[in-house]
């Protein structure tokens, strides 16, 4: 279990760099920001360098983009040694207060939820937002309760936490007003899954939790769409989350992130490294019928198709609807393994302070490796991984190693997507 020592943000840090390690630094690095570099060169020898979490970030950057571009073995191992010390920092503290992280998916699988569902869900977010100004959010809900099939509707919902699910089987167990929304949020995306009689069974549970919520909430009140022209306006404040969910593939492999705008180029980047990808191959965007990618490297010797639009100019920005609703789009990796993603935009968020970005809020599951030929590539591969007695388990240990499809670890995503792609395009 991951426990980093929380800290206000702005404060400072020490780490101890030797005298050799800081002439490396200073010599080594071109590029490094000159206040980094005077505040090196004016710590006294016996004492540590001083830089706040946000300071240590950025060093660390600096030390990591060295490290991916030399081509000097040695060097590049002196870089690694210091961005570990750099690392172990921001991994054993914190100046971050938890992630809110909106949990409406709209829609899936390219078909748009119920309005029904919508409705509930958007409702549900905004209990969550009065409960914290009310600041009732952590606080049992009063005079709640659940009759056993209640309960074991809930225990069937993907979206509800393991520890409500533990929790729901005590029968007298109390419950949060947030945990009460976000078992209603659960229910919500949940709801156009199954038939007719699971789909009842989940709006009856739902209509309960709903009742619960509005004796302290009041009823939602419908909304007027024509009388409303709702506009996103974005600035460098404004957070975008995404859910990217690899296609045809049970159990689902997923990620939530979010990132500050950017170009496609950049938010191709960020999907790789949350993921798990090395960028080994070519990519494109399918937003709106339009193909999105880099025309040089799609175009070249394919000049018999329309270029697609440049992704390296379009920012996200740009291509997000007005009304800043949610919305799926495609991304394709590896045009001959042919990994097909779909991505949703779930929202805009305002960016929290102390927090740096991108982020990985959460996911399941690893990744396919490289090259490992498609879907049913992948599916041989785990069968052989899976048995040690298979005819090809040496092989594929041999080319890659051991590798559990279960494993995921989203603080260690977030660092990589802050490390980024070696030797990738700088960008904004």
């Amino acid at each position: 279990m991951n426990t980093r020592k929380h800290i206000k943000p702005g404060t400072k840090i020490g780490l101890k760099l030797t005298a050799s390690e800081r002439k490396f630094i200073l010599d080594s690095l071109m590029c490094l920001d000159d206040n980094y570099a005077q505040v090196i060169r004016d710590t006294p020898a016996d004492q540590p360098v001083q830089f706040s979490l946000d300071d240590w970030d950025d060093f660390g950057g600096y030390i990591a983009a060295e490290a991916n571009y030399t081509d000097d073995k040695r060097l590049g191992k002196k870089l690694d040694a210091i961005f570990n010390k750099v690392q172990k920092i921001l991994d054993t503290h914190t100046d971050e207060e938890p992630l809110k992280t909106l949990r409406i998916e709209d829609a899936r699988k390219a078909k748009v939820l119920s309005d029904q569902a919508v409705e509930i869900a958007e409702w549900t977010a905004k209990v969550l937002v009065a409960a914290e100004h009310l600041g009732i959010k952590n606080k049992p809900l009063e005079h709640f309760w659940l009759s056993p099939a209640q309960r074991d509707v809930l225990l069937l919902v993907p979206g509800v936490s393991k520890s409500v699910k533990g929790r729901l089987a005590k029968e007298k167990a109390s419950f949060t007003v947030a945990e009460v929304a976000g078992m209603t949020m659960a229910l919500a995306e949940d709801l156009p899954e199954g038939d007719a009689r699971k789909q009842v069974a989940v709006l009856l549970v739902t209509k309960h939790l709903l009742d619960r919520l509005q004796e302290i909430f009041g009823s939602p009140k419908p909304t007027d769409n024509k009388s409303r022209k709702p506009k996103v306006k974005t600035t460098t404040a404004t957070v975008f989350q995404f859910k990217i969910t690899l296609k045809d593939i049970e159990p689902p492999i997923w990620r939530r992130i979010q990132v500050k705008d950017c170009t496609l180029d950049k938010l191709h980047e960020h999907i790789q490294t949350a993921m798990g990808w090395m960028n080994s191959h070519l990519h494109q965007f399918e937003i709106g019928g339009v193909r999105y990618g880099d025309p040089e490297l799609l175009y070249e010797g394919w000049q018999d198709e329309t270029p697609p639009v440049n992704s390296l100019q379009t920012k996200i920005s740009k291509i997000i609807p007005k009304n800043g609703k949610p919305f799926c789009f495609n991304y394709e990796y590896d045009f001959g393994d042919g990994w097909e993603n779909e991505i949703l935009f779930e929202g805009c968020l305002k960016a929290k302070k102390g927090t740096r970005y991108p982020v990985c809020l959460e996911g399941q599951r690893a990744c396919p490796p490289e090259d490992v030929g498609g879907i049913d590539g992948y599916q041989e591969y785990l069968e052989a991984m899976a048995d040690p007695k298979h005819e090809q388990h040496e092989e594929f240990t041999e080319w890659r190693g051991s590798f559990d499809p279960e494993k995921f670890d989203a603080h260690a995503a977030t660092k990589t997507m802050r490390r980024g792609l070696p030797k990738w395009r700088e960008e904004d």
